[in-house]
């Protein structure tokens, strides 16, 4: 189903209480391959034993332990968008990345992850969640929001594969590119003014 326009989109954070939006919107896949957003958080080899249902359980359990681990966009009534958004330090992963090494000793909010459903993508639901988080960011006290999206060489990429977002979107929320140490995966800030 696709639409043309889309209705005005609402942003809210991830609480117990929209567990079940939040479900509805990752479905019974858990967003891609049983991932359930756990993938930043976890070792390689901890996020493949846990994959799916295992995976859906810990991220419950983080809404349920009054962490906010994201946002979530509405259409109206329907969630249909997700982004990841949380202190640097929430996602292991990027500890051990040397493509997405910090770029200095600064503490930063880092968005790692989107999900937007099928026929909401390419529509602007990225931007929206992008400054939403921002504002997010800011009101916990933030200076700066960090970004890890791709910026594919082929036009035909496969919007799976642009789970961190693409710097396109970035782009548009206002954020600037600070190092690329691969190719493809740049690192973007957005500093926000006191």
């Amino acid at each position: 189903m696709s639409h043309s326009i889309i209705p005005e989109l609402k942003i809210h954070l991830v609480t117990p209480k929209r567990w079940k939006d939040f479900a509805k919107l990752f479905g019974k896949k858990g967003a891609c391959g049983g991932c359930w957003c756990m993938f930043w958080r976890l070792t390689r080899s901890e996020f493949e034993k846990r994959k799916g249902e295992k995976n859906r359980r810990a991220m419950k359990n983080i809404i349920d332990s009054g962490q906010v681990p994201g946002l979530i966009a509405y259409a109206d009534t329907e969630p249909v968008g997700w982004c990841s958004v949380g202190p640097r330090e929430n996602y292991s992963a990027l500890e051990r990345s040397r493509v997405l090494k910090p770029v200095d000793d600064r503490p930063v909010w880092s968005i790692v992850c989107f999900y937007i459903a099928r026929g909401y993508r390419r529509q602007g639901v990225t931007v929206a969640l992008l400054k939403a988080a921002i504002e997010y960011a800011k009101s916990n006290g933030t200076t700066i929001v960090e970004g890890y999206p791709i910026d594919p060489k082929k036009k035909d990429y496969v919007d799976t594969f642009a789970y961190t977002g693409l710097v396109s979107a970035f782009k548009k929320a206002g954020f600037k590119e600070v190092a690329r140490h691969s190719e493809t995966r740049p690192i973007m800030r957005y500093i926000i003014k006191k």
